[in-house]
């Protein structure tokens, strides 16, 4: 585990192909989609994929200079609990792979041993971990509502 966030857990993914892969576990134990929530859950929910997004954009910046974006993934297909994916996207990736999902990967760059989490990601662990705390210390010190902005 990342950090617990308000509206869940941010977890490193099991698999590193493409390092700094996390995902958001919501807390609420009965949400499969993210429709099941309350609108101020929700709002929380994004704000939240949207901050370990952030966090995983400046460690990876950081920390590979061929990394190019964030890709943002809410499925539900296969675990049906809700969660959200936050996917590093890099330059050195397959040419045919840069444009499109992730999830057109073949099933091997899932389940490899040599794609799973291990020591070696420690240290990107650690600045998406920091990045993460001092983004939540920021946002979670807004004013939550959008009437308290008027």
């Amino acid at each position: 585990m990342l950090a617990k966030m308000r509206s869940g857990y941010a977890v490193i993914g099991d698999t590193q192909f493409l390092p700094g892969y996390c995902v958001l576990l919501s807390d609420i134990d009965d949400a499969e989609h993210l429709s099941d929530l309350p609108l101020e859950e929700r709002t929380q929910f994004l704000t939240d994929m949207a901050l370990l997004g952030e966090a995983v954009f400046n460690a990876c910046n950081g920390d590979d200079p061929h990394f190019r974006r964030i890709n943002y993934e809410i499925l539900g297909n296969t675990d049906h609990y809700l969660h959200a994916h936050v996917f590093p996207r890099y330059a050195w990736e397959p040419p045919e792979m840069r444009s499109g999902p992730v999830r057109r990967y073949t099933r091997d760059r899932w389940t490899h041993p040599e794609w799973q989490l291990c020591s070696d990601h420690d240290g990107l662990r650690k600045a998406i971990t920091r990045e993460l705390e001092r983004l939540m210390a920021v946002a979670y010190a807004l004013p939550t509502s959008t009437s308290a902005l008027s």
